[in-house]
């Protein structure tokens, strides 16, 4: 296990197999990998990274998760999207980012990666804020999405502007607070927006400072209760970043969910 659960943010990647764009914007793009071994074409994983929906993190910090779910056997896109604090994003261009790659992304995919991407809706794992990217493209475009591996999720964005996560990052993603722009948080607060009709596996560690597991067991409460396919995994000791390191202690349990929601698992 990594002594700096951070030292995934920046540790290197095998480079992509192939980038597509999915719109003119040059972050309306999505890096490629191929699954590794010769089986049949099986359905895109997506990868929506988080970061506090922030421009200085970008796609790249989730290219060691990437390369690993490659390595399982999934074609796998790591999704780019504009963000806070560069131009045109936040409100409303990050979200809409999301469903226009979504959009695309089978398509491009199977065309980059012929005979390895199976047709149909991709499953999507989003890390933080790009769980949160994850289930609201869920909530707002079901048929665009197999499944939901969301993982620390910001699933309730009133009250993560309430215990202002990340000094002000839903305040920057939104353009304030919910009382200022209800109509805002009503259209993209996945905790609004349940049940959901995919099946969705939340993955969070009892540990994370950084997105606090209430958030997830009360979603998964939620979602449970509006009749959600939806189940919580967990993880004792486990820590925010810990979830994306193909190195860590929860990797195993992380591969597993992400193999539930596998029809062909």
């Amino acid at each position: 296990m990594p002594a700096d659960p951070r030292a995934v943010l920046s540790r290197p990647a095998p480079a992509p197999d192939a980038t597509v764009s999915y719109g003119d914007h040059p972050d309306q793009l999505a890096d490629l990998r191929r699954p590794a071994g010769p089986g049949p074409a099986r359905p895109l994983v997506v990868v929506v990274h988080g970061g506090f929906w922030r421009a200085e993190y970008d796609r790249r910090h989730t290219g060691p998760l990437a390369a690993a779910l490659a390595g399982l056997g999934h074609p796998v896109a790591q999704l780019e999207y504009r963000r806070t604090g560069q131009p045109g994003g936040g409100w409303p261009n990050t979200l809409t980012d999301v469903l226009a790659g979504l959009a695309e992304l089978p398509r491009l995919a199977a065309a980059a990666l012929p005979g390895q991407v199976a047709p149909g809706a991709p499953v999507l794992v989003g890390h933080s804020a790009g769980g949160h990217l994850a289930l609201y493209a869920a909530a707002s475009t079901p048929a665009a999405v197999a499944g939901v591996l969301a993982l620390a999720p910001v699933a309730d964005l009133a009250e993560a502007y309430r215990l202002d996560l990340d000094s002000g990052a839903v305040a920057a993603l939104l353009g304030g607070g919910p009382a200022e722009f209800p109509d805002r948080y009503a259209a993209a607060d996945p905790r609004a927006l349940v049940p959901l009709r995919q099946p969705c596996v939340v993955v969070h560690g009892s540990l994370d400072r950084q997105v606090p597991v209430a958030m997830s067991r009360e979603f998964v409460a939620a979602g449970r209760a509006a009749g959600s396919d939806v189940r919580l995994v967990e993880l004792p000791g486990c820590e925010h970043f810990g979830l994306i390191d193909p190195e860590s202690a929860a990797w195993p349990y992380v591969a597993a969910a992400l193999r539930s929601l596998h029809k062909d698992h």
